[in-house]
Order: structure tokens, then sequence, then C-alpha cells
């Protein structure tokens, strides 16, 4: 890469979060570990990729309503449909020329479904 390039950096941010969906005819509650990863070229003036504050307080709102909930009953049908939604909501908070880059749901087994921007 030539030095002219700025490199590429990524920071991310983690909330526990417990849900419950249904699988075939059984009911499943998992709790999860959602991660949220922005990306930019170069690092802005104080030398992060973004100021978490504002994507820590949108992702802290965007999982209070879920926790504990049936998917379902939130138009979800699933966890892969949770993490797209996730994904949606948080992207307008994390500002140009960064970029929401994905949103990982980890499961206390240790498999992660990862859906990115």
């Amino acid at each position: 890469m030539s030095p002219d390039v700025p490199l590429l950096f990524e920071a991310a941010v983690a909330r526990p979060l417990s849900v419950v969906f249904r699988a075939g005819e059984a009911w499943e509650g998992h709790d999860y570990t959602v991660e949220v990863v922005a990306a930019r070229r170069g690092l802005d003036g104080f030398d992060v990729v973004v100021d978490f504050r504002d994507l820590e307080a949108a992702l802290d709102r965007s999982l209070a309503p879920l926790q504990g909930q049936l998917l379902s009953d939130l138009g979800l049908d699933g966890p892969l449909a949770l993490a797209q939604r996730l994904l949606a909501d948080l992207a307008p908070f994390v500002p140009a020329p960064a970029r929401l880059k994905e949103v990982t749901l980890t499961d206390g087994r240790g498999r992660r479904m990862v859906v990115g921007g």
C-alpha cells in the first residue's frame, strides 16, 4: 500500500442482549453480545475512528425495547432479522467518512452471526 493511501481503521462497541424467538415449534431464549463495528480510512482530528458516544447511545436506545422480548412480537422472525434491523437503525449514527461496517450477534456458545453494511 502506498504511504499516500490512509490505512483502514476499525473500532467496536458491544452490549448484552437477551431475546426469545421461535425456532419451528419450539421457543428459544438467547443471550447475545451485540457488537457494532465502525470503519474509516485514516483517523479524525482526535485520532479516532468515530466518537462512540452517539453510537453507544443509539445502540442502547435500540436494544432497550428488545430486552427479554419475543422477536416475533416486534415484527422480527429471528436473529438474522434482528441483526439487519440493528444495522439499518444504527448506520445513520456513524458520520461520514466513517461507516457502519457490521453488526455481530454472538450467542453464549460462541456462535457468531455477522451482517455487513
